[in-house]
């Protein structure tokens, strides 16, 4: 590894801590190589590399990314995905990203990723960092033409996720070595298949809805999507933790959820609340009292989404079948209309949402359990 004078106090590369790995279902998929990095004057660094994707959807893109951690929790680092400028062309091209580090930085993180269905080929990764001169210079990047070969989907001396030491694998994604390359004789592929790409920053043009009907369909499930994501790969373990006597499991949130949106349904759609047997079903996870941290234990987060998803079926059916009069209609009980309804449905997965994220950021790593050695007589 090159040195850089008056640059570095302390930079290497981090492979030796113990790996966790899991896998998950994902859009998108990525790889990284970290450093630890030192330097008390702020300098800049570039990351590049040579990328080409083949694919037929609009959505599907590649970059290249670069990340800087710091010492401090509350201030974050230097952060670049290619995002706004996204690599969707078939020839071989080399992109640049360029950053900062300073007195403050403690690693630097970087590599490729790619998103929804296509084969997205990378080759030829370079690091350089300035000197106190102003020169970029280079630094070693580890089997940068991924001349090392592939084997079993693990890419010789990068890790697969974007931190170190934490290998994310996504099932929609192949990883093999490709003989198409612009330096050596291999190029790395990622190529997803299976992978239903949904529409963003749209909303409305909901096939069988009104105007306003469709608006609020899409707003609903944009929600969802985004309780989905934040969800869909926890552990039984991680949905059931409890983060104190009053708090509530994160899998009795998302009942919570289907509960509250159930009972709209009949209060919009029927004018009426909950009978008997409905209050039995959905009453423990409505009111999320202890009765709720009671029951909703013991399953996966899959349990919990089915019947979330069994409910939003429900819900867009039955809006498709009205219209925007409807929508203004009020529901004379509480004097709102039942647009209003619709939207305290929307604005409630937003509010809870956040409350999942708040508890998912505070569940402590799972403590492997011993068992306890039978004693010889």
């Amino acid at each position: 590894m090159k040195k850089i004078t008056g640059l570095l106090l302390f930079l290497s590369f981090v492979f030796a801590e113990a790996q966790t790995e899991k896998t998950v279902s994902s859009d998108w998929t990525s790889f990284n190589q970290t450093i630890d990095i030192q330097t008390a004057v702020k300098k800049k660094f570039r990351v590049i590399a040579s990328v080409r994707v083949e694919t037929s959807e609009p959505l599907a893109w590649a970059g290249v990314w670069a990340r800087v951690d710091t010492k401090s929790e509350d201030e974050d680092g230097f952060f670049d995905n290619m995002s706004d400028r996204p690599i969707k062309t078939k020839e071989w091209q080399s992109y640049t990203v360029e950053g900062t580090i300073d007195k403050n930085s403690k690693s630097l993180s970087f590599g490729g990723l790619c998103l929804y269905n296509g084969k997205f080929y990378f080759d030829k990764f370079e690091l350089l960092i300035e000197n106190d001169k102003g020169v970029f210079e280079p630094l070693t990047v580890l089997n940068s033409s991924f001349e090392t070969p592939v084997k079993n989907g693990d890419i010789p001396k990068w890790s697969l996720g974007t931190r170190k030491n934490a290998v994310v694998r996504a099932k929609e994604y192949k990883i093999t070595s490709d003989k198409s390359a612009v330096d050596g004789n291999y190029g790395l592929l990622l190529e997803g298949s299976g992978i239903k790409a949904k529409e963003t920053g749209r909303l409305g043009n909901v096939d069988g809805a009104s105007p306003k009907i469709a608006d609020m369909i899409s707003m609903l499930e944009d929600l969802k999507d985004r309780v989905e994501r934040t969800v869909k790969n926890m552990t039984p373990y991680e949905i059931d933790y409890l983060h104190d006597e009053e708090a509530n499991r994160i899998g009795a949130l998302v009942m919570h959820l289907a509960a509250a949106e159930k009972y709209y349904q009949v209060f919009t759609f029927e004018n009426r609340g909950f009978n008997e047997e409905e209050k039995k079903k959905w009453n423990a996870a409505l009111n999320l009292d202890q009765a709720g941290r009671d029951e909703f234990k013991g399953h996966n987060i899959q349990y919990y989404l089915d019947i979330y998803n069994e409910v939003r079926a429900t819900t867009i059916a039955e809006l498709k079948k009205r219209n925007d009069a409807w929508f203004a209609e009020v529901q004379k009980s509480y004097d709102w209309t039942n647009q209003y309804c619709w939207f305290h449905i929307m604005e409630h997965q937003s509010s809870h949402l956040g409350q999942i994220l708040f508890l998912k950021k505070r569940i402590p790593p799972q403590q492997k359990q011993t068992l306890p050695q039978e004693i010889k007589k």
